[in-house]
């Protein structure tokens, strides 16, 4: 038996006055916290609600099973006088409507959770007599599990799987009537709104009067023994009851003054709740900005030991170059290897810079390739496009010659010397495993894409789109063998067609001696920006 059925046995055998005011302490948080929710927030309504319901409750003791889980019983005729008290056509639609059209329980408001917690406590008495219980005990009680399995008559393990199992079917119910929450937010809920915290002298109010409502129905069930009784027995009792009545209302005026107070407190509450909010929201933009700091800090640390090392790099060569021309000036060839080194990692370096002029086959070209792309000058914009245009090209031979066309025909051999129709299916046929971001670049296209190469059949390997389009190479791969072209001619030749042909017509046949003689007869703009690169290219290659 708990503590709570000891003290009800208690007041039902012997009337004991201090064992009830014990039980309205105890569940007088639980009684008014329901009954506010219920009231929808009115506290003048919700002390009466929790005072009927406990006078109630000292007049129906006699009847309740000595087993009886007071907290469920509190809760459920909580909800039966609050219906009764709030009962009316308005209020029930106002407070559905309500609860259809809030998103519940994601915003852990007062104002949300007073609004929906009228539907949560009807929810609860839904559940069966065990779940509900389980609720009570653990957020209404606010027992630990241990007390609650004792409670239960299970262990602290079975205690928290019931309550886990209450909670996913009070998150159903709530669900049928259009609230949607989920049973992690209703246990986070529970813990911080269930109860809260009833008006100081509410319990001393209440144990009064239940006690005089109690009084009364005893007497006039005792009339008999009340005629017996003495003129100066019954001056006693009037003056006792005058006296209660004295302390009754004393207590409700002090009840008044708590609430005032209280009244006050909460608005000093709400105006630091507001500060603490506007000064979490400046810390949060402060620490942002430090974050911000940090990552500009970290990149320019990471840049800054890029250029130390390319400067070491370069020191070095420069020593390097010192000390050969200190020891054989007139080796004419040893410096200009020593230039061309440079020229090098100058390349390398650019490249570095211009993520985009990378492409993935460049993990296949040696330091030989490099020192081709850099035999010329690096001077201009141009001459570096130029030059990594070059070791592009190289890259990209390398992946058709050393990978793509042993695997071509091993495909053609294995399937009676057919084409494949995408670059997928040849990867079981490489010699090699090849990354993918390699196939991505390239594709299989009609042979006319890339004219006069001469590749044979319908279809042909190309790349989809250069990355450089005034000078990279474009190359076909076809039955046949490979090829190359520019890009800019494979893109520009049937666009300016039209054009030469309307200047070949203008001028008895004869082709342009400059590019810019072309320009009057390109009429659309995609003429038009076809050989504005072209005379771009041209004056670049000069």
């Amino acid at each position: 038996m708990t503590e709570s059925q000891q003290l009800l046995a208690q007041y039902v055998q012997t009337g004991s006055e201090a064992a009830f005011q014990e039980l309205v302490s105890r569940y007088v948080d639980l009684v008014y916290s329901v009954a506010l929710r219920l009231v929808e927030g009115d506290t003048h309504r919700a002390e009466d609600v929790a005072q009927t319901v406990f006078v109630d409750l000292a007049r129906m003791a006699h009847a309740l099973s000595p087993n009886v889980m007071l907290g469920g019983w509190l809760h459920r005729h909580t909800c039966f006088v609050a219906g009764n008290t709030m009962r009316g056509e308005r209020r029930r639609q106002s407070r559905e409507r309500q609860a259809v059209e809030m998103n519940v329980l994601h915003d852990h408001s007062d104002a949300d959770y007073l609004s929906i917690a009228p539907i949560l406590d009807e929810a609860i008495n839904q559940l069966n007599e065990a779940d509900r219980t389980a609720i009570l005990l653990r957020f209404f009680e606010q027992r630990d599990l241990r007390s609650v399995g004792e409670s239960l008559g299970t262990n602290e393990d079975a205690a928290r799987m019931r309550i886990n199992r209450a909670l996913e079917k009070l998150e159903s119910l709530l669900k049928h009537r259009g609230v949607t929450t989920s049973a992690a937010v209703l246990a986070v809920t529970l813990s911080a709104n269930a109860i809260q915290v009833a008006p100081i002298g509410l319990a001393v109010t209440i144990s009064a009067a239940a006690f005089s409502a109690t009084g009364i129905a005893t007497a006039a069930t005792a009339t008999t023994k009340a005629i017996a009784m003495t003129t100066l027995q019954k001056a006693l009792i009037g003056t006792t009851l005058v006296a209660a009545i004295g302390v009754g209302m004393y207590e409700a005026r002090q009840a008044s003054v708590a609430r005032a107070q209280i009244g006050t407190l909460q608005r000093q509450q709400t105006s630091l709740t507001e500060q603490l909010a506007r000064e979490r929201d400046e810390a949060a933009g402060q620490l942002a900005a430090l974050r911000d700091n940090r990552e500009r800090l970290n990149r320019d640390t990471t840049e800054l030991l890029k250029l130390r090392g390319e400067v070491t790099r370069l020191r070095a060569d420069s020593q390097e170059l010192a000390r050969l021309k200190a020891s054989n000036t007139n080796d004419q060839t040893l410096s200009e290897a020593v230039v061309w080194k440079n020229r090098v990692n100058q390349l390398k370096q650019y490249l570095e810079q211009s993520p985009t002029a990378k492409i993935p086959e460049l993990q296949l070209v040696t330091e030989q390739d490099w020192l081709n792309a850099a035999k010329g000058n690096l001077n201009t914009e141009a001459d570096y496009r130029r030059a990594l245009s070059a070791l592009r090209a190289s890259a990209e031979n390398k992946f058709i010659t050393t990978l793509l066309q042993p695997a071509l025909k091993e495909y053609g051999r294995a399937n009676n010397g057919q084409f494949p129709a995408d670059l997928s299916q040849l990867q079981p046929y490489f010699k090699s495993s090849v990354d993918a971001a390699i196939l991505q670049r390239w594709e299989v296209a009609p042979a006319a894409t890339v004219k006069a190469l001469g590749m044979g059949g319908d279809v042909i390997i190309t790349q989809k789109a250069p990355v450089d389009d005034l000078y990279d190479t474009r190359f076909g791969i076809g039955p046949n063998g490979f090829g190359s072209t520019d890009f800019l001619s494979s893109l520009t030749r049937d666009v300016l067609a039209p054009v030469n042909q309307a200047f070949a017509a203008a001028n008895n046949g004869k082709f342009p001696e400059d590019l810019s003689q072309l320009l009057p007869y390109a009429v659309t703009p995609e003429q038009q920006a076809a050989l504005q690169k072209l005379i771009q290219k041209r004056a670049t290659d000069k």
